[in-house]
């Protein structure tokens, strides 16, 4: 197993790790997180830590493919593994973050959505020898995605104390482009996903 795929696998760790911060019930076996004031703010300590998770398993992201890449050492597993990992750093978390009233509960029903949507693209361009990269949106999407929620695990600061959401902003772009990334992978394969005009 190559050092990126290790990288992958470190990533899918620590969404758990993420998961059970954010989900289980710590007071039932004694352990209460402390909360703590900044500037007549109050934090929840779970979710910084979870913040801080979140940001060192982006990083992986970025350091998996880029190692790949350099050291030709992209693999079939790799890809598979990297896929999931991606999916599992971000979909389960905004489905968590909704419940518990953080963001809207339509951002997750829209990327998941479009991901489920995207995901067939791909795997039908595949299955007919189509290799699709990602499109410019479907980039912008991903950066704002990931910046927003590092936003929301720190409770918006420092933007809260002026009054800007910027994490709701840049998680309702990142939902935007979501949708005109799918479209844009529709355009660019439709001609492999529209069946074949029947001749005369």
């Amino acid at each position: 197993m190559n050092t990126p795929t290790k990288l992958t696998i470190v990533r899918i760790i620590l969404t758990l790790f993420i998961l059970i911060l954010l989900l289980f019930p710590f007071y039932s076996i004694g352990i209460e997180f402390p909360k703590i004031m900044v500037h007549g703010l109050y934090l929840e300590i779970e979710y910084i830590i979870a913040g801080v998770l979140f940001i060192i398993a982006s990083l992986t992201d970025f350091l998996d493919g880029y190692l790949a890449r350099k050291n030709n050492q992209v693999t079939d597993l790799g890809k598979m593994l990297d896929a999931i990992a991606d999916k599992l750093l971000v979909n389960p978390i905004l489905v968590v973050l909704a419940v518990q009233g953080f963001i809207p509960s339509w951002i997750p029903v829209v990327i998941i959505f479009r991901d489920t949507v995207v995901d067939a693209i791909k795997m039908e361009a595949g299955r007919k020898g189509k290799v699709q990269a990602a499109v410019f949106s479907g980039k912008l999407k991903t950066a704002s995605m990931m910046v927003g929620l590092v936003l929301t695990f720190f409770y918006n600061l420092p933007f809260e104390y002026i009054g800007i959401r910027v994490s709701d902003f840049l998680l309702y772009f990142a939902t935007i482009m979501s949708v005109l990334s799918m479209i844009e992978y529709y355009q660019i394969n439709k001609d492999l996903i529209l069946p074949e005009k029947a001749t005369k």
